[in-house]
C-alpha cells in the first residue's frame, strides 16, 4: 500500500501542469472506474488515440482528480461502490463544467436520464466497445472546441449567446450552460421557428454518425429550461412541437 501511494504521488508530481498541457496541446482524459479491468481497457484504447490518461477507482479521488488535475474530459462510471456516480456528478457540476461521458450499464435507464439532467454530456452503456467510447470522448470535446472557437454573437429575444466566449444571458442575466447545453441552445437560437427534430439536434450536439439515445435531447432541453426560462413548465423561449421535437420562439 505504501508503495503504491508513493507511485501515485510520484506521477502526480510528474504529470504535466493544465498551462504546460495547453502549450503541448494535449488532451487529459480523467476514467473514473472501479473495475480494475474496463479501467485498463479504457485506459489503453484512450492512450492509443492520444490522449493523456488518469485512472481511479472510487468517487473522492474523482472529486480530488478533478480539482487538482483541471481534466478536460471525465469518464464515469456511474456504479461506483460507497459515493456514486451520479453523486460525484452532481457535485463536480456546482463548481465545473469539465464535460463528462457515463458509463452506465444496460438496464440503468434511469440513471442515465438523472445524469443528462444532472448535466452530463453523454454517455455509453456497458458492455460497451471501446472504440465507441473513444469515439464519443473525441465527439464531446469536439463540440466543447468547436463551440468555443466561434466568434458569433446570437440573440433571439432577450437571449443572447456569446460563442467566443461561450456565455449565455437571459434579459442581461448570465446564465451557465454545460457544453452540450450550450451547443444545443445555440443550435436551436439561431434558426427561430425552424422545428428541430430529436435527431437532428442529436445529430448537431453529437457531431459522429453514431446511434444515441433520443430521449437524451429531452433531458438536456429540460435542463436548459429550468436555466433560462422564467417558468420552466411553461416555457417562453425553447418551446416543444409535440410529435416532432422543439424550435425557439419565434419572435
Amino acid at each position: 500500500m505504501a508503495l503504491a501511494t508513493a507511485r501515485s504521488r510520484r506521477q502526480a508530481s510528474e504529470r504535466p501542469t493544465e498551462e504546460a498541457r495547453k502549450a503541448e496541446g494535449m488532451t487529459m482524459v480523467l476514467v473514473v472506474e472501479d473495475e480494475l479491468e474496463i479501467a485498463r481497457v479504457v485506459r489503453d484504447y484512450l492512450r492509443n488515440a492520444g490522449f493523456e490518461v488518469i485512472v481511479v477507482g472510487d468517487g473522492g479521488s474523482a472529486v480530488a482528480s478533478v480539482r487538482s488535475a483541471k481534466p478536460d474530459l471525465l469518464v464515469l462510471d456511474l456504479g461506483l461502490p460507497g459515493r456514486d456516480g451520479l453523486d460525484v456528478a452532481r457535485e463536480i457540476r456546482r463548481w465545473s463544467d469539465t464535460p463528462i461521458v457515463m458509463l452506465t450499464a444496460r438496464g440503468d435507464e434511469t440513471d442515465r436520464i438523472v445524469g443528462l439532467e444532472i448535466g452530463a454530456d453523454d454517455y455509453v452503456v456497458k458492455p460497451f466497445s471501446p472504440k465507441e467510447l473513444v469515439a464519443r470522448v473525441r465527439a464531446v470535446l469536439r463540440r466543447t472546441r468547436t463551440a468555443a472557437r466561434g466568434d458569433e454573437i446570437v440573440r433571439a429575444g432577450d437571449v443572447e449567446i456569446d460563442t467566443a466566449k461561450m456565455r449565455v444571458s437571459v434579459g442581461g442575466s448570465q446564465v451557465d450552460l454545460t457544453p452540450t447545453e450550450f451547443q444545443l441552445l445555440a443550435t436551436l437560437a439561431r434558426e427561430p421557428g425552424r422545428v428541430f427534430t430529436r435527431s437532428q439536434l442529436l445529430d448537431a450536439v453529437h457531431g459522429v454518425a453514431i446511434e444515441s439515445y433520443e430521449r437524451a435531447i429531452d433531458a438536456h432541453v429540460k435542463n436548459i429550461r429550468r436555466k433560462i426560462e422564467p417558468t420552466p413548465g411553461s416555457p417562453r423561449y425553447v418551446e416543444t412541437v409535440h410529435g416532432v421535437g422543439y424550435r425557439f420562439a419565434d419572435a
